[in-house]
């Protein structure tokens, strides 16, 4: 795939189709790895211009396609995650101030995951946490005191990533470090550090 500007996230989906996201262009970018030859990339989301409206994306990042090829995006500089479902040129605020049922401020969200239950797990960069949804909507799972160099505690987190039993890896940038958190089954889906 030949791009245009940094890609800030990549996905590939269940049909072999490669997702770039393009911070700098406002636009997320899609071309299929089946295709022997390199053609042009088509747009999956945004119009390449920033803005706020449904169809436009401001800083786009994280990026998740989940089995129906719904495409999960992070919205940096419009603090939301936005889902553009197949075919659709506008999006829909699922977790921000602006979605249609808001349970979470965000703050430059900048990775996103999607489990086989469709609850969303979201890095939320600028108030350096991981929130992740539930049956009464979102909850701070990691860094829930605010920024900080403790054990237990984030600076500016930018990716994440779960293992198969659950524990999150976060990218812990501005603490130049990689934290692992465990998941405690027995406590309702709480996490803690292990150092």
């Amino acid at each position: 795939m030949n791009v245009s500007s940094s890609c800030y996230g990549l996905f590939v989906d269940i049909k072999n189709t490669l997702y770039c996201s393009i911070f700098q262009n406002h636009q997320v970018v899609k071309r299929s790895l089946n295709d022997s030859v390199i053609t042009s990339n088509r747009v999956a989301a945004g119009i390449g211009k920033q803005g706020s409206t449904s169809y436009h994306l401001t800083g786009p990042g994280g990026i998740f396609v989940d089995v129906n090829l719904d495409l999960y995006v992070t919205d940096c500089e419009n603090d939301r995650v936005q889902l553009f479902q197949p075919g659709e040129i506008n999006g829909i605020t699922v977790a921000g101030d602006t979605s249609l049922n808001p349970t979470i401020t965000l703050s430059c969200p900048t990775g996103i995951l999607l489990d086989v239950e469709k609850y969303l797990f979201i890095v939320d960069r600028a108030n350096h946490r991981i929130v992740g949804s539930g049956l009464n909507g979102f909850r701070c799972l990691v860094g829930c005191d605010g920024r900080s160099s403790h054990y237990n505690e984030l600076n500016y987190p930018l990716s994440f990533s779960f293992d198969r039993f659950g524990n999150i890896f976060v990218t812990d940038e501005s603490n130049h470090r990689i934290q692992k958190f465990q998941l405690f089954e027995e406590s309702c889906g709480t996490f803690r550090m292990i150092e």
